[in-house]
């Protein structure tokens, strides 16, 4: 059962993780500072088309990032229509997942260590070019350390920023998505495989327009979801006795872009 402070803490954090964000996209030269961040969620991403390539029997050759931010993820085998998809719906789904986890305190460190482990998996097994593994070694032991040896409230807020991030960065790029794949059908995308995929017979501004909607109610029922168990959580009576569960220490390789 939570208490009152921390459906108190659990909100604040997350809407100063939203202020934060929002308020680096005015700031001049906010770029460098969000770069890794963007490296981050695109690795997410990339690491949701491994994810489904084996998840469908096929394999995983390897997975590279980009300087300007953009990564591919060359697979074989496995139902490529599910693992077109599976980059941009990954990114959301981490994030809102995350968000829902995050609602307890006490379960941030267990997002910063699976996060910091998932990272450092993928870079030993897929890691395709040094930006990569860059990316994947650094941000995987820093998730493990911070999981590890930071403090609660630092872990939770810092987890809370990286789930609205993934957020708000898979929404960017299905804008981007949605305006190459209208304007220049042939330019390669994820959206252009999945056309493929399932045979032509739907254009690629069909697929993207669909995981834009797909991917705004996953956001808004994850934050109906947030809300109402905040709610009901606060008006519940609090017990008379401390808790015994409180927190002791407060085939031929196919890129998916």
């Amino acid at each position: 059962m939570k208490t009152h402070s921390e459906v108190r803490g659990s909100f604040t954090l997350l809407v100063l993780a939203s202020l934060l964000t929002l308020a680096l996209w005015f700031i001049p030269f906010a770029g460098v500072i969000t770069f890794p961040i963007r490296l981050f969620v695109t690795y997410i991403h990339e690491i949701g088309h491994a994810l489904a390539a084996l998840a469908t029997l096929g394999g995983v050759n390897r997975v590279a990032l980009d300087w300007s931010g953009s990564g591919v993820t060359f697979t074989r085998g496995g139902l490529g229509f599910l693992i077109s998809s599976a980059g941009y719906l990954t990114t959301t789904l981490y994030g809102a997942g995350l968000l829902l986890f995050l609602r307890r305190e006490r379960n941030a460190r267990i997002a910063a260590i699976g996060t910091g482990i998932a990272l450092l998996m993928v870079t030993v097994l897929f890691g395709g070019n040094i930006l990569a593994w860059l990316c994947g070694l650094v941000f995987g032991a820093g998730c493990l350390f911070m999981g590890l040896k930071a403090k609660p409230r630092l872990v939770h807020f810092a987890m809370s920023f990286i789930a609205v991030q993934c957020l708000l960065n898979a929404f960017y790029d299905l804008r981007t998505l949605l305006y190459l794949s209208a304007l220049d059908p042939s330019f390669p995308t994820d959206a252009g495989n999945m056309s493929q995929a399932t045979g032509g017979v739907l254009p690629p501004v069909f697929w993207a327009a669909g995981w834009v909607v797909l991917s705004a109610a996953v956001v808004v029922g994850t934050l109906i979801l947030y809300y109402r168990s905040l709610q009901e959580r606060v008006e519940l009576p609090q017990p008379g006795i401390p808790s015994l569960l409180a927190d002791p220490s407060a085939n031929a390789a196919r890129p998916h872009i």
